[in-house]
């Protein structure tokens, strides 16, 4: 279920559906990155730090070691704002997806697992974006989004033709930094148009539904 903060407790999913009776009263809670679905940490919840979640928008836990609530970057600044959240097929486990708001894992990383694998187009495209709204100097992004979309567009087929040529002429490395630079290209021309690469990923998605 995802979710659109400040939540409206009529929205608010049925706790009682949960089984809280299986492991004293807590469930355990994996909390994903999102955009990146990056695995982010283990937590868990009993009905309090859920009621508190859902409340404020902001990944809320219960502390078994400190027997008390926390709110995730009360201390360092570093909160999970919700954006979706969902029981596993026993009801006794979730799912929350977040926005981290910082570095997740209490020694700086993205992640409280060092090799969490994520979707790294979508965290190009987050790039993308950022360099789209703030123009930093000396950015090649930035040099392409001022170039204006006809140029971006005329670099999307350019690199189009050089990932053909690859193919057919080239060894596999050189293929390899082809198709990466269309991509990355495409994405820089589909954030001109206002749109995201996740949006032409789910477009191919619902093809092989």
């Amino acid at each position: 279920m995802r979710f659109d903060f400040p939540l409206d407790p009529d929205r608010l999913p049925d706790l009682d559906s949960l089984a809280w009776e299986k492991q004293q009263g807590l469930l355990p809670v994996i909390v994903q990155e999102a955009e990146t679905r990056r695995v982010l940490m283990l937590g868990y919840m009993n009905r309090e730090a859920l009621q508190a979640t859902l409340s404020s928008g902001f990944a809320t836990f219960h502390s078994r070691s400190r027997a008390r609530l926390w709110r995730k970057g009360e201390t360092s600044g570093n909160g999970l704002r919700v954006v979706s959240l969902q029981a596993d097929c026993d009801a006794d486990a979730l799912l929350l997806q977040a926005l981290p708001e910082g570095p997740t894992c209490h020694l700086g990383r993205p992640s409280c697992f060092a090799e969490a694998p994520r979707d790294f187009l979508s965290e190009l495209d987050r790039v993308v974006a950022e360099r789209e709204r703030e123009r930093p100097a000396g950015s090649y992004s930035t040099s392409l989004f001022e170039a204006g979309l006809r140029r971006i567009a005329q670099k999307v087929g350019e690199e189009g033709v050089e990932t053909a040529l690859a193919a057919i002429a080239q060894d596999d490395e050189a293929l390899l930094g082809e198709s990466a630079d269309l991509l990355y290209h495409l994405t820089v021309l589909l954030r001109a148009r206002g749109l995201s690469i996740q949006e032409a990923v789910k477009a191919l998605e619902s093809r092989h539904r």
